[in-house]
C-alpha cells in the first residue's frame, strides 16, 4: 500500500502545490479513495526527485592559466603587463579637494630603464601606513636618490582619487613619490601578496627591470618593507 504526501510539500529549492480537494459523494467530510489517488503524489516518487539537504555553495573555479606571475624574488625580471592607476601631481590640482584625471601608469615599461621602489600598504590614511610606513620614505628622499632611486611608487587597493588625496595630505609636490591604485588587487594577487581584500604590506626594488629586493611583512608593523630595510639593500 502506498504512502501519500500532504497537500503542500516544501523543500529548499521549490514548492509543489497540489490541486485543492473537493468534497464528493463519499460524504460531507470525506474524500473518496479514487479522488485522493488522483491528486496526491506518491512518496516513493518524490523521494527520488527531491532533496531536503541543501547543497553547499561553491565559488567559481579560476583557471590557472590566468595567473601569469608568482612571488617575486631577487634576480627575477619584473613581469610584463603590470599597470596602476594614478593622478599626476600638477600645481592646478595641488589642493586636497581638487580632483585630477586618473591615467594609466605602465609600470612594466617605466621600470625597464629606472631604479624604482614599490611600497605597498594595506590602505591610505590608515594608522600604521600613515604614522609608521610612509613617513620613512618621505623623510629619506635624499638618501633614496643618493642610492640611485629615481622613483618611489606607493600602492594600495584604494582608488586613484583616494591615493592622490593621500599624497597631497603628505605634502608631496612632484612625481618622485607617486601614489597609485592597484585596482582590484591585480598586481598584488598575481604575486600572492594580499591581506584579505587589501594589498599586503611589502616593498619591491627594481633596477632596470630586475628585482633586487622583495619582502613582505609577516607580522603586524613595519620592518622588512620599511625605508631603512630597503635602503640597506640598494
Amino acid at each position: 500500500m502506498l504512502q501519500y504526501a500532504k497537500f503542500q510539500i516544501k523543500c529548499h529549492i521549490t514548492t509543489i502545490r497540489c490541486p485543492p480537494v473537493y468534497k464528493d459523494k463519499a460524504g460531507p467530510d470525506q474524500v473518496s479513495k479514487e479522488h485522493l489517488d488522483s491528486i496526491l503524489l506518491p512518496l516513493h516518487i518524490l523521494k527520488g526527485r527531491l532533496s531536503t539537504t541543501p547543497k553547499p555553495l561553491t565559488s567559481p573555479k579560476i583557471s590557472k592559466s590566468t595567473i601569469t606571475m608568482s612571488v617575486l624574488e631577487v634576480g627575477d625580471s619584473f613581469p610584463g603587463n603590470v599597470s596602476f592607476g594614478y593622478i599626476p601631481f600638477t600645481p592646478e590640482t595641488k589642493d586636497i579637494t581638487s580632483c585630477g584625471i586618473p591615467i594609466k601608469f605602465d609600470a612594466s615599461t617605466e621600470f625597464k630603464n629606472k631604479k624604482v621602489v614599490i611600497v605597498a600598504v594595506p590602505g591610505a590614511f590608515t594608522p600604521t601606513c600613515q604614522a609608521n610606513h610612509l613617513p620613512g620614505f618621505i623623510q629619506n628622499i635624499d638618501a633614496l636618490k643618493a642610492k640611485g632611486v629615481e622613483q618611489v611608487v606607493v600602492i594600495a587597493s584604494n582608488d586613484p582619487f583616494v591615493m592622490s588625496a593621500w599624497g597631497k595630505a603628505n605634502y608631496t609636490k612632484d612625481d618622485f613619490i607617486i601614489f597609485a591604485s592597484d585596482s582590484e588587487l591585480a598586481f598584488s594577487k598575481a604575486i600572492g601578496w594580499t591581506m584579505g581584500d587589501r594589498t599586503a604590506r611589502y616593498a619591491i626594488a627594481v633596477d632596470h627591470g630586475k628585482v633586487i629586493y622583495a619582502a613582505k611583512e609577516t607580522e603586524r608593523g613595519v620592518d622588512v618593507s620599511g625605508a631603512d630595510a630597503v635602503l640597506a639593500k640598494l
